[in-house]
């Protein structure tokens, strides 16, 4: 039975589809000309050697990685119209290869920490701008100013204004691409840098060209976004405003290299390529824009990692933290304690390293690692589903060897800034690495009884009046997936730790799907009209108000006769008044009669800290507390401890 209406359908290809896209998903990559360029130059002499050599490097970086990785391969590897990590692991953890996960824990870690550094090298290589009418103004100052607000912001959510971003980013675009052309058309030379050759020498032959890789990167790390916002935004309005964009991208990165031809010689100093290419009269005009632009690349980042921190949520790989829905917008959620976190970080990156060049070292290696996981997985896939082993090793070598070599140049920024974000993306890998294995071991041991052998006494304590009734309806959330068998601390807290009776009792299990937006439900009867077992399997993506939804599922029982909803109590019955229900949720304990491992105990003590930081079970699944009650049973996770002990006997006399 389903329990919504809602189908995800695929967005067709429309104008509004496509403008749509140009404001949700390629703000990051849109904004990248701001720095891109200057990072390649650097303190280094202007010559023609780098500026081609690293324009080449740009086209080529964007043609293969942005192009044929992501909007070619990536799009057609989705979930159900649904993409990002997560949607890629779901699809591939079917082949039943315990390893997928590793490289989906390590791509969501890196993606996140990613979102630290993002916003704040935007808004400030944009703000950034003003220093061309006076050094004195404070940048820092204005670029923490405009952080709080943006993230002050996500609380009431982006419905309205998201409305604006498309048409924005529109003139963003329209601006750096005509901006570019300008310069283009004074030095067409340049456009020699679309032979690879060019590359190759900068690699080759370039004093310590290789490590200018690590700037070069700058220029696709919001392609990840691209295959990331999927499900917002559909295929072909991706394909087709990517078309757009490049173009736009490409006449700005070739704009700039054509001004840069001009400086031969020379340094670039406090000079910055991007604003270099305005006419004056326009610089106030272009600050404006993109800062704009910067926002609602941030905007974009931030939203789209509090979606992926609510998928793993959902699929158990994150502590359970309070989501709200600021908005009537579909699929638009807020993460409080993420949105602070998020927040702090970013300011402490503007007030550490101040100026968005320094930025730059901290910028790119998380990502990269993220683009290698998003690879590995691509190529399992292909390799499975297409059946095609040697197009996968192709894809394998291709993909992994460039980057790999974005990688290794990426390492250089370590000392630079490059240890923040590493720092980061380790601290919530092992957030990510205690919860999946604290999730494993409660499954290997968490023990199940057949649940036949106890129908009978479970009729028999419904007929006992000598127990007191604790409920109506007793309502146990139950790790089983099957009403064959069912946790064997549920039977524990029914009949031996306090016999509980009620009228109707309820095992219900929640079951995190594969396909995105699943919501549905079965009921099997285990006695009519006195015990049942329901599962509720919901997508990563689904509403999983858990609460909300057993409602739904007990009127709709009710109207269908299974089940009778009015209070058993005459004094209440006669006023058709709805019968009391009691959740019960039983949290698994390590029991300290277990012996394990050093590694287990540590996962376990880890687990318990995350705990104290995380939502209690009841407020994530939305239970009224009033009609709750949370028990603690032990479980063992290890084989018992040997103790001796001998009963010492005084002689008889």
């Amino acid at each position: 039975m389903a329990l919504e209406s809602y189908h995800k359908h695929k967005t067709p290809l429309s104008t509004a589809g496509v403008l749509i896209s140009l404001g949700i998903i390629y703000g990051d990559i849109g904004t990248s000309p701001l720095y891109v360029f200057r990072a390649i130059v650097g303190q280094n002499t202007i010559s023609e050697d780098l500026i081609l050599g690293g324009l080449s490097c740009v086209f080529w970086t964007l043609m293969l990685v942005t192009t044929t990785k992501y909007i070619y391969l990536a799009l057609n590897a989705d979930n159900k119209g649904e993409g990002g990590i997560f949607a890629l692991y779901a699809l591939v953890r079917r082949y039943k290869a315990e390893w997928v996960v590793y490289p989906a824990i390590v791509g969501c870690a890196t993606l996140i920490a990613d979102g630290f550094i993002t916003p704040a090298i935007s808004v400030s290589s944009a703000v950034e701008g003003l220093r061309s009418f006076s050094g004195d103004i404070p940048i820092i100052q204005i670029v923490i100013v405009i952080l709080i607000g943006l993230f002050v912001f996500q609380q009431f959510g982006t419905g309205v204004v998201g409305k604006t971003f498309g048409p924005v980013m529109l003139v963003w675009f329209a601006t750096i691409g005509t901006l570019g052309t300008l310069q283009l058309i004074q030095n067409p030379s340049v456009l020699k840098a679309l032979n690879p050759v060019y590359a190759f020498n900068l690699l080759t032959q370039y004093p310590g060209g290789f490590w200018i890789l690590g700037a070069v990167f700058l220029c696709t790390t919001g392609a990840e976004a691209l295959y990331s916002d999927l499900g917002h935004c559909g295929k072909e309005n991706i394909r087709v405003g990517w078309g757009f964009v490049k173009i736009a991208l490409l006449l700005n990165y070739f704009g700039q290299a054509a001004w840069l031809m001009s400086q031969e010689g020379s340094t670039l100093g406090d000079k910055t390529p991007f604003y270099s290419i305005m006419p004056e009269w326009f610089l106030p005009i272009g600050i404006v824009i993109a800062t704009s632009a910067a926002i609602i690349a941030s905007q974009a980042l931030i939203s789209g990692t509090f979606t992926l921190v609510n998928e793993a949520m959902k699929l158990k790989l994150w502590p359970m933290t309070r989501v709200r829905y600021p908005s009537q917008l579909k699929g638009q959620i807020y993460i409080p304690s993420i949105n602070w976190i998020l927040m702090a970080g970013c300011i402490m990156v503007v007030l550490y390293f101040k100026e968005s060049s320094a930025m730059e070292g901290a910028y790119g290696l998380a990502i990269t690692i993220d683009m290698l996981m998003t690879t590995s997985l691509l190529v399992y896939y292909f390799s499975l589903s297409r059946k095609s082993t040697v197009r996968a090793i192709a894809l394998a070598a291709l993909f992994f060897s460039l980057e790999i070599m974005f990688l290794i140049s990426n390492l250089s920024k370590f000392s630079h800034g490059g240890w923040f974000a590493f720092i980061i993306a380790g601290a919530l890998f092992m957030v990510l690495f205690v919860q999946l294995n604290a999730r494993r071991l409660r499954t290997r041991h968490t023990e199940f009884v057949d649940l036949k052998h106890y129908v009978e006494m479970i009729k028999d304590l419904q007929a006992d009046e000598t127990i007191p009734k604790e409920a109506t309806n007793l309502v146990f959330l139950a790790v089983a997936d099957s009403k064959r068998y069912i946790d064997s601390n549920i039977i524990y807290s029914i009949f031996r730790k306090r016999p509980k009776r009620a009228d109707v009792y309820w095992f219900l299990h929640v079951d995190t799907v594969d396909s995105p937006y699943t919501s549905k439900y079965s009921v099997d009867t285990i006695i009519p009209k006195k015990c049942f077992f329901v599962r509720i399997k919901l997508g990563f993506k689904a509403d999983h108000r858990i609460n909300l939804l057993f409602s739904k599922i007990v009127h709709e029982m009710a109207d269908n006769g299974e089940i009778d909803l009015i209070s058993p109590y005459p004094s209440l019955h006669k006023y058709s008044q709805t019968a009391d229900f009691k959740f019960i949720i039983i949290q698994s304990w390590a029991s300290p009669d277990s012996e394990i491992s050093s590694f287990d105990r540590l996962i376990i003590q880890s687990y318990r800290l995350l705990k104290q930081f995380s939502l209690s079970t009841e407020a994530h699944y939305g239970i009224e507390a009033a009609n709750l009650e949370v028990e603690k049973a032990p479980i063992q996770v290890g084989p018992p401890a040997i103790v001796k002990l001998k009963r010492d006997r005084e002689d008889e006399p």
